[in-house]
């Protein structure tokens, strides 16, 4: 099985979570940061995971625009959906709700909700205080769930068996 890994992220917390995940997963995996390459071909893979990032209340545009241009083929694929963001509960649910339509998310073997992390080093001078003022956060701080991560492998190895 040949599962690609596509995701976008600002500081880097969702490329940290892909590659931990592609880690955990049977056969070949791929990943692909949309910021490098916009729209890749999913015509050679069994499998397609897509992962995004919360930045200012929304998931990342590329994401969006990516979702958006192939939901069709999306849903001809074994299908995995994770979002990262920093918060918990009825709150994380409600991102991951407006991220991925419900056709996609009713498709997907497996959903998860990976934590985050506001990396206040890798900020610029405008996001800190931002985060400053909306989260009182004046250093880095990682919530970043790798049991989430280990579960959503789990079940996306055992919906796809190689």
């Amino acid at each position: 099985m040949k599962t690609l890994i596509i995701y976008s992220s600002s500081h880097g917390t969702t490329e940290k979570a892909a590659q931990i995940l592609s880690e955990q997963l049977q056969g070949e995996v791929e990943l692909i940061n949309l910021k490098r390459l916009s729209n890749p071909k999913l015509t050679n893979y069994d499998s397609v995971i897509i992962g995004s990032s919360i930045y200012a209340g929304s998931a990342k545009s590329r994401v969006k625009q990516f979702l958006k241009q192939n939901q069709p083929e999306l849903l001809s694929k074994g299908l995995g959906l994770f979002l990262c963001c920093m918060f918990e509960g009825d709150k994380a649910l409600s991102q991951f709700e407006t991220t991925y339509s419900k056709e996609l998310r009713n498709h997907s073997r497996a959903n998860g909700l990976f934590g985050g992390e506001f990396l206040i080093s890798k900020m610029n001078f405008l996001e800190r205080q931002i985060v400053k003022k909306v989260a009182g956060v004046t250093s880095d701080v990682s919530q970043l769930n790798l049991n989430e991560i280990r579960l959503f492998a789990e079940k996306f190895n055992q919906a796809n068996p190689c």
